[in-house]
């Protein structure tokens, strides 16, 4: 008996994780591909004509139960990871990919959703099925539908080629991760760690086989404390370039020709399509649209930046010099000296605040947000299977009792899990015959577990976090469209972090944060002097976050918007890249790129300005619940109706300006950010 396979009688549809093993992953994932074709041979055979529901509605209905099986597989390859897993996630892919080609190859059927895409009368369809024929039409042409077979066979292999690539990318980054520890034996280099920071290294070194000593690791729970507080300089400078020269060391997990072969792949994948660079072949399908657009974008907002960058990191360098005499601040100290400087400034810093940040209050507090502006309830639910110790499984209903969604949370690090912080979903939302299909929603990040002496307490950034994460989580639970390849978060990528990033606004206010933050010892509120040290500091090295953040997006750009075939040195190449956007001086031997998992495992290739982009959505948008109270329910109605619950069932700027009433305004983000002069 294979569980992925067999009928499901669980609750919701969840999956039975305890049944699941390693061994039952292939052979089904091998029978439902199978079964899938069955599905597109039957599309294919029928004799009438094509027409809009036996043809793209029965495509888009095809193969639910291997995307079901795929999206456990891959979700578990993300959270709950092995060496077994990642060696089968290395044979499926390929499998994978080889299908998709098969569909997306398919002379018969493109014939067929070419005629639809021709003859379809518009006037006719909703528009979220005039959404799906265009996306359906395109899904072909973008894939190679246009291609003659030896063009065809050409892109199949070099798709089979990019899915190993990218796993081979990841697992580096993952392996560098998982087999490092800086041993401390001396107790005096903890000098200036946090009592829980102190805890976490000792258990870290149990873990690690170094009892009796302490080890922090590349994991951002330990390494970012360290990089914050610790006072040896020598040792924050060690952990700082072993950091950043994660899998570019030149050894068997180096990552310096996985990246130049991936990016001349997909440059000769567009190519292949018609397309000038793979920026351009990603952006067609964009609310940024092209190129030239991101990069005008992203002068636009270092423009107004670069400045304040400096003035930040000149800041900085004065405190440490008048501080411990300090004459040139290097990376290793920029964090450390701005959190003393921080403190300074707003008598504020992560220790001050994590008392009142109880990861239970905090899960609390989002849980009311949403109840308060979506009518939503969580309840924890103990018959839903969890797939390790430390998920939680919730039900999610609607104000009318309904049920919306299954919620999984999963927030502490483990060795199979990856770094980071992130929305997924293990079954997307969608309507049949048989009615509407609810999502199974999960949010995974890597908060510190509780010691033996306190609870797990967040700093403000992972309060934010959480929020933020949230934020995706509620674009999926409130789903409300007819096509799951529509659903939720399916929409365009620089659309995608508006629920995300507009929710962390909540963190900052009185209003919200009453709910929740309140201290694990004695239950008292977040005083308002905090909460205005909070604002106060908001916008703290804000010039210089900025310009971090729009070098990353020029970095993702110039791999990825121009031919790169003929460069030697990825270390070279992304200098030459980031000395316009770097306001302190680069570290030798340390390279961003090779370790860059956002565009080079993950999906953010050609996209990764739209952090930027997604703040201007977000500024923009909160600034019109400020305007209304931020629990206002029309306006939270307004936002729910045309942006969570549509999806990708629109074109997003039509979605938003119905919300707004407008176009996004980019100085929104400026005011915000106290950078416009």
């Amino acid at each position: 008996m294979n569980p992925l396979i067999e009928k499901n009688s669980s609750p919701f549809q969840t999956p039975y994780f305890s049944q699941i093993k390693n061994e039952h992953y292939q052979p089904a994932i091998v029978a439902l591909i199978n079964q899938a074709k069955l599905e597109i041979d039957a599309i294919n055979n029928l004799s009438e004509a094509p027409s809009f529901k036996n043809t793209i509605e029965a495509l888009e209905f095809s193969g639910k139960q291997l995307d079901r099986t795929t999206s456990i597989f891959f979700n578990l390859n993300s959270a709950e990871t092995s060496d077994e897993m990642q060696a089968i996630a290395r044979d499926i892919s390929p499998l994978l990919t080889e299908f998709s080609n098969d569909i997306l190859l398919n002379e018969t059927l493109f014939k067929k959703v070419k005629s639809v895409y021709d003859a379809a009368d518009r006037s006719k369809l909703t528009p979220e099925q005039i959404t799906l024929l265009d996306k359906t039409y395109k899904g072909f042409v973008r894939n190679g539908a246009l291609l003659n077979d030896e063009q065809k066979q050409k892109l199949r292999n070099i798709d089979v080629e990019l899915s190993k690539l990218s796993l081979q990318f990841g697992e580096h980054v993952l392996a560098e991760t998982n087999k490092y520890a800086l041993v401390i034996e001396n107790e005096a280099d903890l000098k200036g760690l946090p009592d829980y920071a102190i805890e976490q290294a000792a258990q870290d070194a149990i873990d690690k086989g170094h009892e009796g000593k302490w080890v922090i690791t590349l994991d951002y729970p330990s390494y970012i404390p360290f990089m914050t507080y610790a006072a040896n300089r020598a040792l924050r400078k060690k952990l700082s370039i072993d950091f950043s020269s994660k899998a570019f060391k030149g050894d068997e997990l180096d990552n310096q020709e996985t990246v130049k072969e991936i990016v001349k792949l997909r440059n000769d994948r567009a190519k292949l399509l018609g397309y000038k660079t793979h920026a351009d072949f990603v952006l067609e399908e964009r609310m940024a649209e092209s190129p030239k657009k991101v990069l005008d974008f992203l002068d636009e907002i270092q423009k107004h930046g670069i400045d304040a960058a400096k003035n930040d990191v000149k800041e900085v360098e004065e405190f440490a010099k008048k501080l411990d005499g300090i004459d040139k601040l290097e990376r290793w100290d920029f964090g450390y000296y701005s959190e003393k400087l921080k403190m300074e400034k707003y008598s504020i810093d992560d220790e001050m605040l994590k008392p009142y940040f109880k990861l239970e209050n905090v899960v609390d507090g989002v849980f009311q947000t949403a109840q308060k502006l979506f009518g939503l309830t969580f309840k924890k639910n103990d018959e839903i299977e969890v797939y390790h110790p430390d998920v939680t499984a919730y039900e999610v209903k609607n104000e009318k009792g309904e049920h919306m969604a299954v919620f999984y949370a999963d927030f502490f690090p483990r060795p199979g899990k990856r770094a980071g912080a992130w929305m997924t979903l293990f079954a997307g939302q969608y309507k049949d015959e048989k009615g509407d299909h609810r999502p199974l929603i999960s949010n995974v990040c890597n908060f510190t577990k509780p010691g033996k002496s306190k609870p797990s307490l967040l700093t403000f950034d992972e309060v934010t976090t959480l929020f933020h994460e949230f934020g995706h989580a509620l674009h999926g639970i409130l789903s409300n469209v007819q096509y799951e390849s529509l659903s939720g978060p399916s929409v365009y990528w620089d659309f995608v972090e508006l629920p995300s990033q507009i929710l962390e606004n909540w963190c900052y206010e009185k209003e919200c944060l009453d709910l929740f933050a309140k201290h694990y010892e004695t239950g008292e509120t977040i005083p308002e002097s905090l909460v205005e040290k909070i604002k106060e500091s908001a916008n703290f090295l804000e010039g210089y976050q900025t310009l971090r953040q729009l070098g990353l997006g020029k970095l993702d750009m110039a791999w990825h918007g121009q031919d790169n075939s003929n460069i030697t040195s990825v270390s070279d190449f992304e200098r030459s890249v980031l000395k316009n956007t770097e306001v302190l001086s680069p570290i030798e031997g340390t390279n961003m790129s090779c370790s860059f998992s956002h565009i080079f495992q993950g999906g953010y290739s050609a996209g990764y300005y739209s952090y930027k982009w997604a703040e201007v959505l977000d500024a923009d948008a909160f600034e019109y619940f400020k305007e209304n109270g931020i629990f206002n329910k029309e306006v939270a109605n307004k936002f729910k109706d045309n942006i969570l619950s549509k999806g990708g069932s629109e074109h997003p700027m039509t979605l938003y300006k119905r919300f707004r009433g407008q176009e996004p305004d980019v100085k929104a983000l400026l005011r915000r950010a106290g950078l416009l002069n």
